[in-house]
Protein backbone atom coordinates (compact mmCIF):
# COMPACT_ATOMS: atom_id res chain seq x y z
CA UNK A 1 0.00 0.00 0.00
CA UNK A 2 1.45 3.32 -1.03
CA UNK A 3 0.45 5.63 1.80
CA UNK A 4 -3.01 6.69 2.84
CA UNK A 5 -5.37 7.84 0.15
CA UNK A 6 -6.95 11.24 0.36
CA UNK A 7 -10.70 11.54 0.17
CA UNK A 8 -12.28 14.62 -1.34
CA UNK A 9 -15.35 16.20 0.21
CA UNK A 10 -17.59 19.16 -0.31
CA UNK A 11 -19.09 20.73 2.78
CA UNK A 12 -22.11 22.99 2.33
CA UNK A 13 -22.93 25.29 5.22
CA UNK A 14 -25.89 27.64 5.47
CA UNK A 15 -25.22 30.61 7.73
CA UNK A 16 -27.97 32.65 9.34
CA UNK A 17 -28.97 35.74 7.36
CA UNK A 18 -29.38 37.57 10.67
CA UNK A 19 -25.62 37.96 10.85
CA UNK A 20 -23.81 40.97 9.41
CA UNK A 21 -20.98 40.29 6.96
CA UNK A 22 -18.41 40.35 9.77
CA UNK A 23 -20.35 37.74 11.70
CA UNK A 24 -20.71 35.52 8.65
CA UNK A 25 -16.98 35.74 7.98
CA UNK A 26 -16.32 34.77 11.60
CA UNK A 27 -18.62 31.74 11.31
CA UNK A 28 -16.97 30.70 8.06
CA UNK A 29 -13.54 31.01 9.71
CA UNK A 30 -14.73 28.79 12.57
CA UNK A 31 -15.95 26.17 10.10
CA UNK A 32 -12.67 26.27 8.17
CA UNK A 33 -10.73 25.91 11.43
CA UNK A 34 -12.82 22.84 12.30
CA UNK A 35 -12.14 21.25 8.92
CA UNK A 36 -8.42 21.75 9.51
CA UNK A 37 -8.64 20.56 13.12
CA UNK A 38 -10.06 17.24 11.91
CA UNK A 39 -7.28 16.76 9.38
CA UNK A 40 -8.79 18.41 6.33
CA UNK A 41 -6.88 20.45 3.78
CA UNK A 42 -9.15 23.10 2.29
CA UNK A 43 -8.81 23.34 -1.48
CA UNK A 44 -11.59 25.82 -2.28
CA UNK A 45 -14.19 28.02 -0.61
CA UNK A 46 -17.08 29.23 -2.73
CA UNK A 47 -19.34 31.95 -1.35
CA UNK A 48 -22.64 31.30 -3.11
CA UNK A 49 -24.38 34.23 -1.45
CA UNK A 50 -27.87 34.57 -0.07
CA UNK A 51 -30.55 32.16 -1.19
CA UNK A 52 -34.21 31.77 -0.32
CA UNK A 53 -35.23 28.49 1.27
CA UNK A 54 -37.98 26.35 -0.18
CA UNK A 55 -39.44 26.29 3.34
CA UNK A 56 -38.59 28.05 6.58
CA UNK A 57 -35.70 26.80 8.68
CA UNK A 58 -35.76 27.96 12.29
CA UNK A 59 -38.30 30.66 11.34
CA UNK A 60 -35.95 32.04 8.68
CA UNK A 61 -36.68 32.18 4.98
CA UNK A 62 -33.16 32.71 3.65
CA UNK A 63 -29.54 32.10 4.47
CA UNK A 64 -26.02 32.46 3.13
CA UNK A 65 -24.56 29.43 1.38
CA UNK A 66 -20.88 28.47 1.41
CA UNK A 67 -19.30 25.48 -0.29
CA UNK A 68 -16.01 24.32 1.20
CA UNK A 69 -13.99 21.72 -0.69
CA UNK A 70 -11.42 19.77 1.28
CA UNK A 71 -9.23 16.69 1.15
CA UNK A 72 -8.61 14.46 4.16
CA UNK A 73 -7.33 11.02 5.02
CA UNK A 74 -9.29 11.07 8.29
CA UNK A 75 -12.20 8.69 7.72
CA UNK A 76 -14.01 10.17 10.75
CA UNK A 77 -13.69 13.77 9.56
CA UNK A 78 -17.27 14.10 8.38
CA UNK A 79 -18.86 12.73 11.55
CA UNK A 80 -16.52 14.80 13.74
CA UNK A 81 -17.35 17.90 11.72
CA UNK A 82 -21.05 17.13 11.89
CA UNK A 83 -21.10 16.85 15.65
CA UNK A 84 -19.48 20.30 15.93
CA UNK A 85 -21.53 22.02 13.23
CA UNK A 86 -24.74 20.70 14.76
CA UNK A 87 -24.19 22.75 17.91
CA UNK A 88 -23.29 26.02 16.16
CA UNK A 89 -26.40 28.15 16.44
CA UNK A 90 -25.65 30.34 13.40
CA UNK A 91 -25.22 27.34 11.11
CA UNK A 92 -28.78 26.57 10.00
CA UNK A 93 -27.97 23.60 7.81
CA UNK A 94 -24.94 21.67 6.70
CA UNK A 95 -24.23 18.80 4.40
CA UNK A 96 -20.99 17.02 3.69
CA UNK A 97 -20.71 14.86 0.59
CA UNK A 98 -17.91 12.77 -0.77
CA UNK A 99 -16.66 13.91 -4.17
CA UNK A 100 -15.22 11.41 -6.61
CA UNK A 101 -11.66 12.33 -7.49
Amino acid sequence: EGGKSMNKYELTVVVSAKLEEEGRTAELDKVKALVEKFGGTITNVDDAGKKKFAYEIQKMSEGYYYFISFDTDNTNATSELGSQLRIMENILRFMCVSVEA
